[in-house]
């Protein structure tokens, strides 16, 4: 393999990510841009692959002979609705280990409302004794919106331990202990027979906005709401004010509309809704430079790329 790869993130380590490259290729060339205005050292023309994680506009029109984009991360909505992409195969990561990474968040969220802590920890605040008898994971109902790699590991984990696991996807899908539910006439029913929700579908324009105010009143009055997708696929105003009328009982939120959270939000003052900085699962250098490195030996040689991104279909 020949060329360099170029690497833009401002919020990931890009040293780290040289080191795992170079040790999986030890022949990459490997660049580093600077955050912010995407200066980079040498002569851009020996660019020929780029990972990154939103680089600034008109970040690759400099490399006249980029051959791959890679985006650092499985989410690649924040890409593909550039409108400076270039026409080259576009991938996105997809590692075993950000899979357990998410899965394992999404357990630790399911299990934080379905063991009532947020009802504890409200009790605690107050010095109050309060017992709320726990139930068994059988007789809770967990609706996982989205059922991609990501999703259908949460739904898998989420079955092992024993829950009433319920999927929702755009297309059918058939998981081992996960009751499958697919296309918009299957959502209706299946919000309303779900206590905890957990939202895992790609940012697409199918998806942006798709749980509105209607389809918050779908689910159960207490239900539960975990978010680990992309804010914008929820309409945050209208899920506020179902968290202050108590249709939506408690929320864990990791994405927002705008990132980060502004200060005037209103999700920062509400006791039933816990707050994270859009952490549920990044990707792992030493794991997910292997597929990188396979898909620059596969775009040398001619062959199709793996986890290829449609953008017009946005994933």
């Amino acid at each position: 393999m020949t060329g360099t790869l170029v690497f833009y993130s401002a919020v990931d380590i890009g040293q780290e990510w040289k080191s795992a490259l170079q040790a999986a290729h030890p022949g990459l060339d490997v660049r580093i841009a600077q955050p912010g205005d995407g200066a980079l050292e040498g002569d851009p023309a020996d660019v020929r692959y780029a990972l990154v994680w939103k680089p600034p506009h008109g970040f690759f029109a400099r490399f006249p002979n980029l051959k791959l984009v890679i985006n650092l991360g499985a989410g690649v909505d924040a890409l593909v609705a550039r409108d400076d992409l270039p026409d080259v195969p576009v991938t996105r990561l997809s590692d075993p280990n950000m899979s357990r990474m998410m899965a394992s968040f999404v357990l630790f969220c399911v299990l934080r409302h379905a063991r009532d802590i947020p009802t504890f920890e409200r009790a605690q605040r107050e010095g109050r004794w309060h017992y709320v008898h726990p139930r068994t994971a059988g007789e809770i109902t967990v609706g996982v919106l989205g059922l991609g790699d990501l999703g259908a590991a949460a739904a898998l984990e989420l079955a092992r331990q024993g829950f009433d696991v319920r999927g929702w996807s755009r297309t059918a899908k058939a998981l081992e202990g996960v009751s499958c539910f697919h296309g918009m006439e299957a959502l209706p029913g299946f919000l309303a027979g779900t206590e905890i929700a957990v939202v895992m579908l790609p940012l697409t324009p199918e998806t942006r906005g798709l749980v509105d105010a209607a389809r918050l009143a779908q689910l159960p009055r207490g239900a539960k709401f975990i978010n680990v997708a992309r804010g914008a696929v929820v309409d945050e105003a209208a899920l506020v004010e179902a968290l202050r009328s108590g249709h939506i009982s408690e929320a864990t939120l990791d994405v927002f509309e705008v990132e980060p959270l502004p200060a005037e939000s209103p999700l920062w003052g509400m006791d039933n809704v816990l707050v994270t900085p859009h952490l549920a699962s990044v990707a792992i250098p030493r794991t997910a430079a292997p597929q990188i490195v396979e898909n620059i030996r596969r775009i040398e040689a001619g062959e199709p790329v793996l986890n290829r991104v449609d953008p017009q279909r946005g994933y």
